[in-house]
């Protein structure tokens, strides 16, 4: 009989990851448990909370791997989070960005760091939780990224940075299984966290509030500034540019008789520039720090479907390389709100042609 490979599951301590977990071991492969120690709760000012790669979390991954009969590891990556995603996090708002990392911590930590560890140990597969596909195209030599079958739990966007060698050496088993088979699961094989909910928050700011996250830890503070409209008239005076993202309407503080967005931030001035809804549409970005999958690099212009966020709905655009390795990317209609700082991620069809960070 053809031995099995051996794979190293990422277990996060929630119920995709330890049901990922069980469909390997169904599925007769050497399995071991890993979890990642990301920070220390009193490192960055946290009580004991909720989200992932806490304390609980780590013991709730112990649970299931020694209830299914496998080893689990806990890995230390506390000095590579603080420096790649935590500090990102603060310098991205700093220049008047919005940052994305939970995006970060899948690119440098999550693949990077532990398949890079998977290897030394003797794995062939790392395995996680995440709903998407990856395919191997003889034609091109090339691993793909494709999304999920499912697009309401897709989440090829947050997954665009997985270089070749990654895509080579990582699984993930959940395509095709609903959540509540997923809980099913969880539940006769008596796991522990066969109910517990779903992780919602960036895990170093559970409360959400990113400024107090900013100020108290990274000593990060943006005094008072001008609220100003397009043509650079002050409107009023503002907490700190730190406060704002843009299309943010609520929480201004500042009433014009008429709706007003943030439209623009200016970090070096402290200026958050305010306008009307119909001043949030945008025709065109410039995408920069970018990981390619379907090809080495872009060489010529391509007709592609791009998402500016997460939980939007695909938009068609023309994209096409830029002589300093960046990309352009013209919208062939308006869209709304697109943020310096989050990704852009390109398709065709079904797969991931690549993506990068918007400018």
């Amino acid at each position: 009989m053809e031995k099995k490979e051996k794979v190293l599951v990422a277990m996060s301590g929630g119920v995709d990851s330890s049901v990922a977990a069980v469909l390997m071991v169904d599925g007769g492969y050497e399995v071991c448990g890993a979890t990642l120690k990301l920070f220390d709760n009193e490192d960055i000012g946290l009580k004991p909370s909720r989200t992932c790669c806490s304390l609980d979390d780590v013991e709730d991954a112990k649970s299931v791997a020694f209830k299914l009969g496998f080893p689990h590891y806990t890995f230390n990556f506390k000095e590579e989070f603080i420096n790649k995603v935590i500090n990102k996090f603060g310098q991205v708002y700093k220049e008047g960005r919005t940052p994305n990392p939970c995006i970060d911590c899948n690119r440098y930590i999550k693949f990077e760091k532990l398949i890079e560890k998977a290897l030394v140990l003797g794995y062939d597969k790392v395995v996680t939780g995440h709903y998407a596909r990856i395919e191997f195209n003889e034609e091109s030599g090339r691993y793909l990224l494709r999304k999920s079958q499912d697009p309401t739990k897709d989440q090829t966007y947050v997954l665009y940075s997985l270089n070749q060698e990654q895509l080579a050496h990582t699984m993930f088993p959940m395509e095709g299984i609903t959540k509540v088979e997923a809980r099913k699961i969880a539940e006769e094989r008596d796991l522990i966290n066969a109910r517990k909910p779903d992780s919602q928050d960036i895990c170093f700011v559970p409360d959400g509030d990113y400024e107090k996250f900013l100020r108290e830890e990274l000593n990060i503070y943006a005094g008072e500034g001008n609220f100003v409209d397009l043509e650079g008239n002050i409107l009023g005076r503002h907490k700190g540019h730190i406060h704002y993202t843009i299309g943010q309407r609520k929480g201004l503080g500042i009433a014009l008789g008429k709706p007003l967005y943030v439209v623009k931030i200016n970090a070096k001035e402290n200026e958050v520039v305010l306008g009307e809804d119909k001043d949030l549409y945008t025709e065109e970005m410039i995408v920069s720090d970018l990981n390619m999958i379907m090809m080495e690099k872009l060489e010529e212009e391509m007709e592609v479907e791009v998402k500016t966020r997460y939980s939007q709905s695909a938009t068609k655009a023309i994209i096409r390389p830029l002589e300093n390795g960046k990309i352009h990317a013209r919208f062939l209609a308006p869209i709304r709100a697109v943020t310096p700082g989050q990704a852009a991620v390109f398709y065709k069809g079904d797969y991931v042609v690549g993506g990068g960070t918007i400018e």
